[in-house]
């Protein structure tokens, strides 16, 4: 007989509203907590939206932060951001380095001439530094970037609406919307309280997170339909309990095989990716609880129509968009 691994039990009968006061009341905490955060605290935006110029630095010979800044002091650039860089899977001999420049009063961004002075200046303090990459980036393409983001975020999150609302019904887009936003919230908090650095790729990061989030929304809120048609009689309540309990065994291996993949990225993944992958952990994580304790909560507050409303015309599982692809 072929060995199957199981994750969840065939059959279970978890009652994912007994303590809804505490994780729908606490995932309404969360929210709050995280805008206040960001409002409070801000981001710690990256050069991508903050504008100016990153250069990494690599060396054999161990860094020395306030080597580095005494160097960089005499070029008369005023305060640079020094940051060591540490990574399990460097080398013994490889010491690397993020040095931050604010573009100077007067001009658009960090000029070449102000870079090569700064690699000169740390070239005289250890010949062996070398410079793998250079970013630049203006204040004015900084701030377009912020609101391209913002706007790619909440056109992503109308779109799944509107493709749940006519897949489904209006209250599971309503639900799915909630969900979403209470997980990119959440994340962004998160990022703001441990001032995590957040830059384009941790905005790619959001975005895969709403994918992934959806998809498995979509999976109990397609089972819940069938139910609906089923079991005529049934409490909601029941009903949704009944089909989270159906789809849980899938919902555990896809976030468990998704999370062990992101692990592996996050310890040998290096640090270049080390926030896309942090961003992806925690947002598959709390997508799996949203799907879990959000969305249906908000489906159960507004109800779901369960009237004979055009029956006579259509078969069981059929609603008003039923026969758009999905």
């Amino acid at each position: 007989m072929a060995f199957r691994l199981k994750l969840v039990p065939t059959k279970t009968n978890i009652d994912f509203f007994k303590w809804q006061f505490v994780t729908f009341g606490g995932s309404v905490v969360a929210s709050i907590a995280s805008i206040l955060a960001v409002m409070i605290l801000g981001l710690n935006f990256g050069i991508d939206f903050k504008g100016g110029t990153t250069i990494r630095t690599e060396s054999t010979t161990p860094v020395d932060v306030a080597v580095y800044r005494a160097a960089v002091s005499e070029t008369g650039l005023g305060e640079v951001s020094i940051t060591q860089v540490f990574d399990p899977s460097f080398r013994a001999d490889q010491h690397v380095a993020m040095l931050r420049i604010a573009p100077q009063e007067g001009d658009e961004a960090v000029t070449p001439e102000v870079i090569a002075a700064v690699e000169a200046a740390l070239k005289a303090e250890d010949p062996a530094i070398t410079f793998p990459s250079v970013e630049s980036v203006g204040p004015k393409v900084s701030q377009e970037l912020i609101w391209k983001a913002l706007a790619a975020i909440i056109a992503a999150s109308a779109g799944i609406a509107f493709y749940v609302w006519l897949r489904f019904e209006w209250q599971f887009a309503l639900g799915t919307v909630a969900a979403l936003l209470h997980d990119v919230l959440v994340t962004v908090g998160v990022f703001s309280v441990f001032q995590l650095k957040f830059d384009l790729t941790i905005v790619a990061a959001l975005l895969t997170i709403l994918g992934y989030s959806v998809n498995d929304t979509v999976v109990i809120f397609d089972r819940l339909r069938e139910n609906l048609a089923k079991y005529k009689t049934m409490p909601l309540r029941e009903m949704m309990n009944l089909t989270t309990n159906e789809t849980l065994s899938r919902t555990v291996m896809t976030a468990t095989t998704t999370l062990l993949a992101l692990t592996a990225l996050i310890i040998f993944g290096g640090d270049v990716i080390r926030g896309f992958v942090f961003a992806m952990l925690f947002g598959v994580f709390i997508g799996t609880y949203s799907t879990l304790y959000v969305a249906k909560n908000i489906v159960l507050m507004l109800g779901v129509d369960r009237s004979d409303k055009a029956k006579k015309d259509r078969k069981p599982g059929d609603h008003e968009f039923a026969n758009i692809d999905a």
